[in-house]
């Protein structure tokens, strides 16, 4: 994708958060937030842990849902001005690598591009 810099300090909410492997059962609390225009819903996966997760992550089967692909909801704790590497964008967050090689999920209105990617890259 390309470089971005904090604009707003960003930190990490949960610090135990769901993660989901490809076609892994999850259940769904009925409890849904609209994030920037975007709808998250509150799962919890085999392990038990429970957390936010893409509405577009779901596929329902015979009336049980599945995660249509791993998922990770880990969030980076950052702050303005820090540069980060852009690996990713979905339901209006970037996952993000810091300098240090940390990865987590930001709030994309936390950030501002630099430079996009090389389109080789794209």
């Amino acid at each position: 994708m390309g470089s971005c810099r904090v604009v707003e300090d960003w930190e990490a909410t949960y610090q135990d958060p769901i993660v989901l492997k490809e076609s892994e059962e999850l259940w769904l609390t009925g409890k849904s937030e609209n994030w920037d225009g975007y709808v998250w819903v509150w799962a919890k996966n085999q392990a038990g842990r429970e957390g936010w997760i893409p509405d577009t992550l779901i596929k329902t089967v015979a009336d049980r849902n599945y995660a249509n692909s791993a998922f990770s909801a880990l969030e980076l704790t950052c702050h303005r001005g820090e540069e980060l590497d852009a690996i990713d964008e979905m339901h209006g967050w970037v996952l993000c690598r810091a300098a240090n090689g940390s990865e987590g999920w930001v709030p994309a209105k936390n950030l501002q591009e630099i430079w996009p990617a090389p389109k080789a890259l794209r």
